[in-house]
This record gives C-alpha cells, sequence and structure tokens, in this order.
C-alpha cells in the first residue's frame, strides 16, 4: 500500500524537457499473464503491483475508478488548474483507450494512458507560460505541437469552442481529455489508412462505431 501511495502521489509530478511527441503506438495486445510477468521489466512488474492495488480483483478500471484515481492525485498540484475530471470525460477516456471493448481499462490499456497523462503534463507545465495553470488560446498551438499534434487555425477554432472556457483559456483535465481522444482518433486513422495515402473509406456502421464509442 505504501508504495501504491508513493506513486500515485508522484506519478504526475514529472519534470522533462520535452521538446516533441508524436501520437503514441497503441497498447500491445493481451497476453496471458503467465506469459506477460515472465517477460515484464522491473519497471513493468513495479507498475503491475501497483495496477493490481488500483483496480481491485477484477485487474481493470472502469470510468468510475479512473475518475478517482485522477482526481485524488491531481487534487495535490495546486499548480495545474482544473475542475476535476468529470465521469463523462473518463467515460471517453476509457472508451477511446479500450481496444477489447470491456467497457474498462486492463493493465496495457491504463498504462498507455498513464504514460501519456505523463508525458502531456509535462507539455502542459512548460507552456503555461505566466504560471495561471491554465494554457491561454496563444499558448495552445505550440502546446499542441509540443504533444505531438500540429494542427490548422480551423481544427485549433473548433477545439477552443469544445473544451476551453469563454475566454479561451484550457485547464488541465480539458488539455488531457482533448489529447487522448486526438491520439485516439490519430491512431484509428492510421489503422485505417491501409495505403498510407491520408484518405480512408469507411461505411456507416463503421464510421458510428467509431465515433460513438469515445
Amino acid at each position: 500500500m505504501f508504495l501504491a501511495k508513493k506513486l500515485i502521489s508522484g506519478i504526475i509530478d514529472v519534470v522533462s524537457n520535452i521538446d516533441q511527441f508524436t501520437p503514441s503506438d497503441p497498447p500491445p495486445p493481451h497476453r496471458p499473464l503467465a506469459y506477460a510477468e515472465q517477460n515484464e521489466s522491473d519497471e513493468e512488474r513495479q507498475f503491475r503491483k501497483v495496477f493490481q492495488q488500483l483496480a481491485g480483483d477484477d485487474m481493470e478500471v472502469s470510468p468510475n475508478e479512473l475518475m478517482n484515481i485522477l482526481n485524488r492525485i491531481i487534487g495535490k498540484h495546486g499548480d495545474l488548474k482544473t475542475d476535476g475530471f468529470s465521469i463523462e470525460s473518463c467515460r471517453s477516456m476509457v472508451a477511446v483507450m479500450d481496444c477489447d471493448s470491456t467497457g474498462k481499462l486492463g493493465f496495457h490499456e491504463f498504462k498507455h494512458l498513464w504514460n501519456n497523462i505523463k508525458k502531456w503534463q509535462g507539455v502542459y507545465k512548460t507552456y503555461d507560460a505566466d504560471g495561471s495553470g491554465v494554457i491561454g488560446a496563444d499558448e495552445l498551438p505550440a502546446a499542441f505541437t509540443a504533444a505531438g499534434f500540429p494542427l490548422n487555425e480551423q481544427m485549433f477554432q473548433m477545439i477552443i469552442r469544445r473544451y476551453s472556457d469563454e475566454n479561451g483559456n484550457m485547464d488541465f483535465d480539458n488539455y488531457i481529455g482533448c489529447l487522448v481522444r486526438l491520439d485516439a482518433m490519430w491512431r484509428a486513422f492510421k489503422t485505417l489508412d491501409k495505403d498510407n495515402n491520408g484518405t480512408i473509406k469507411v461505411n456507416i456502421q463503421e464510421w458510428l462505431q467509431l465515433t460513438m464509442y469515445s
């Protein structure tokens, strides 16, 4: 339990010189637990022990559990302005990371999300230049580019309308929620872009599955 508390309290307090990120690789495929345990690094074994304590007997993290974990952590960081992660935001994050469609995050899915949050927290702090705890509209393009998403002006305006407040400022939970969705949609597009020509063709069922469970 001490290990879990120690890792939880420090997991977002990451100091790094992050200049550029690209959309992340998808979580690895599920493997039998015995195989996984035999082939994991020491770091992965340590993370798995913490995950077991966080996830409980079913070894999966539900949206409600994810919300409690993130809000417990973020409450210890007064330099990150946030209203807290909502259940709807956490449902969305679970949906876009849920590779096996269980409605929860298994070990690899959760670890993948956790690592992304750590990286993007470093970017967030770097681009909160004035120390206000939020990223202003003028700082957002650089913050998204540093996180691996160089977007055009039209897309930024859509993101600001959806994720920022009336002054164009984006707080931490909205920044993370937006990036998780961007990362997942980007990976989904690349998977469907078989010819790697920047275009995809989907039918109505594929489109609904892609957009509704996210």
